[in-house]
């Protein structure tokens, strides 16, 4: 797969939400607007030149089918397509839904499998004084995905495994839940030490 940076994402996701072809005023209307117009200038170009947008006559521009094939493509397994994300950026599981546009439960579904297998990790992180899972890729995902450009999808397996990376999670979950424990900070602050101290023996 030919890598995209978070713009180059943003620019053909956008394309996507507005049914293949864009322009201007969608851009204008976008969260695109925050890096400026020479930086959506350039990443229109980079696009173009690598042939995942097209310029039409009246100054539009529409995602080609190349593009396409990298994360909206349904002939291309759905973990595969969540992985390549991943690749990109970090997402929440609302993020992941939005972007590749799947039914929450079939991309639920994946993500088990992935995690399972220890190819993607679940952070949990604060966000304006919620908590929101992070999904990350592993390089293991990394490895993986990378070896379907040469392997195909057909050849990777899914094996699950009890590892550290599991531990990490739920002990970072953990953390964040004792934050919200009606307790002092004195008896958070021993009991987020002792996780540290196990995390740190496991060597994680």
């Amino acid at each position: 797969m030919r890598k995209l940076g978070t713009i180059d994402l943003d620019v053909l996701h956008l394309a996507i939400k507005e049914k293949g072809t864009f322009n201007e005023n969608n851009l204008e209307n976008s969260k695109l607007k925050i890096h400026g117009v020479g930086k959506i200038l350039d990443t229109l170009a980079s696009l173009k030149d690598r042939k995942f947008i097209s310029l039409n006559k009246n100054g539009s521009f529409s995602i080609t089918e190349l593009a396409k094939e990298i994360l909206w493509n349904s002939s291309i397994p759905l973990w595969a397509r969540i992985l390549r994300l991943l690749q990109i950026k970090s997402c929440s599981f609302n993020e992941i839904v939005d972007i590749i546009e799947v039914q929450e439960n079939k991309i639920l579904e994946e993500i088990e499998k992935l995690r399972k297998s220890q190819f993607i990790l679940m952070s949990p992180q604060r966000q304006n004084d919620k908590l929101i899972k992070i999904y990350e890729i592993l390089p293991e995902g990394i490895q993986e995905i990378d070896k379907t450009e040469i392997n195909g999808f057909e050849k990777t397996k899914f094996i699950e495994r009890s590892t550290c990376g599991e531990i990490l999670e739920l002990t970072d979950e953990i953390i964040n839940e004792i934050y919200d424990l009606k307790i002092s900070e004195i008896e958070k602050n021993k009991l987020i030490n002792k996780l540290s101290k196990l995390k740190e023996r496991l060597k994680i």
